[in-house]
């Protein structure tokens, strides 16, 4: 969870200084936008291979690749001249050899560690990337404000190394061999979920956590710049990021909870409904104390639901598959964040307003919604079949 919520800061200081970096280099905001998409697409990417390495090598020499990455990422951010470097800065630093290491490993990892209460397991871990988010935009605002966006970036290189590097070696033990319980019959390969090939029930878990990742990254992204465009500010709107994403934290371990009893089909089903009404809500909502309620209800619908896609992982595909799956998994969601943070800019710089991309957030949310919806749907017909552990263990 640390080790998240301190590697996760980094790419909240183009999020917070988006309007800044804009107006020093007289760019659009969909560059600096594409910034924290690159991010996001890097860390999908180097997920799958980094997934992969950690079911072989164990997640601590996997981490310490990261925490070095993520560190030299901010300092070579902090220098950057122009679009290529501050691109391979986030994507490749930040993203392929840095998050990459952190979310889909750590998440595989702890599935291993517990057999009971695996869901509250995952959401203490996954709560990590919120704990970031509820933490560092007030104090990288401030750092910004003061400083300038390029030394806040640099000395927080400076901070990521220096903490993150000794928690690695607290992760070098290896998972136990997971026990076998009677009456629970473990996932092999070949298998069919819910009737479907696993290869298909993957893709289809793939297509859906992409669609709640493009809504989930449209207030994300954007609420600083948003703020500041409704005369809110910037001060004001880290404030409503952090709230967004502290709801998040609180939220996820009620939803983990939740998932433990339902399973985590439901409980993306249930999150993902309840993210689609409250994006719905920015479309209407702008004054300052509304803006704040929305982005706590906001943070508390989606708080649970990507933790919920590794127990789905973890019940239903063969435990020597799950780091890859995760990976790839989470390569989705991450082109989710990555596309949804670049519509937001691309089409505000259309318009000249956001409420056309929440919007868009909406619809992409109501697809994600559907795709679950039918999975549950489909469950219900198909309990057996390397399948019953779907609903939860």
């Amino acid at each position: 969870m640390l080790v998240m919520g301190i590697g996760f800061g980094g790419p909240y200081v183009t999020i917070v200084a988006l309007k800044p970096i804009a107006a020093e280099f007289d760019w659009p905001r969909s560059i600096p936008s594409f910034a924290s998409a690159v991010t996001y697409i890097g860390a999908g990417l180097g997920g799958i291979l980094m997934g992969w390495y950690a079911d072989r090598v164990g997640v601590a020499w996997v981490v310490l690749i990261g925490a070095t990455m993520i560190g030299l990422g901010a300092i070579v951010a902090s220098y950057a001249e122009g679009m290529g470097q501050l691109y391979f800065a986030h994507g490749v630093l930040f993203g392929f050899f840095g998050n990459a290491t952190t979310f889909a490993p750590l998440m595989a990892n702890i599935t291993r560690w517990f057999d009971r209460r695996r869901g509250v397991a995952v959401a203490v871990v996954g709560s990590g990337q919120s704990i970031g988010g509820m933490v560092w935009p007030p104090i990288l605002r401030y750092s910004v404000d003061e400083f300038g966006w390029r030394s806040t970036m640099f000395w927080w290189g400076v901070l990521a190394i220096s903490a993150m590097v000794p928690l690695c070696f607290l992760l070098r033990h290896r998972p136990p061999v997971s026990p076998v319980r009677p009456g629970v019959r473990v996932p092999e390969k070949g298998d069919l979920v819910l009737g479907l090939p696993g290869n298909l029930v993957q893709l289809l878990l793939c297509l859906a956590i992409a669609g709640c990742c493009v809504a989930m990254a449209m207030p994300m992204t954007h609420i600083v710049a948003y703020c500041t465009d409704l005369g809110i500010s910037a001060a004001r709107g880290a404030e409503m990021l952090s709230l967004l994403l502290g709801s998040a934290f609180l939220s996820r371990l009620y939803w983990g909870q939740l998932s433990d009893r339902i399973g985590g089909l439901k409980t993306i089903l249930y999150g993902g409904a309840g993210q689609a009404v409250a994006l719905a809500f920015y479309i209407f909502v702008d004054g300052v104390v509304p803006l704040y309620v929305l982005s706590m209800a906001f943070g508390l619908a989606f708080g649970g639901i990507v933790p919920a896609y590794s127990l789905v992982i973890r019940e239903v595909f063969p435990l020597s598959d799950i780091g890859w799956r995760m990976g790839a998994l989470y390569l989705f969601g991450t082109l989710g964040m990555a596309l949804g943070a670049w519509l937001g800019g691309v089409i505000f710089d259309a318009v000249l307003d956001y409420k056309p991309a929440f919007l868009t957030g909406v619809l992409f949310n109501l697809a994600n919604v559907a795709i679950i919806g039918w999975l549950v749907w489909r469950r219900r017909g198909h309990q057996g079949g390397g399948v019953a552990a779907i609903q939860g263990a």
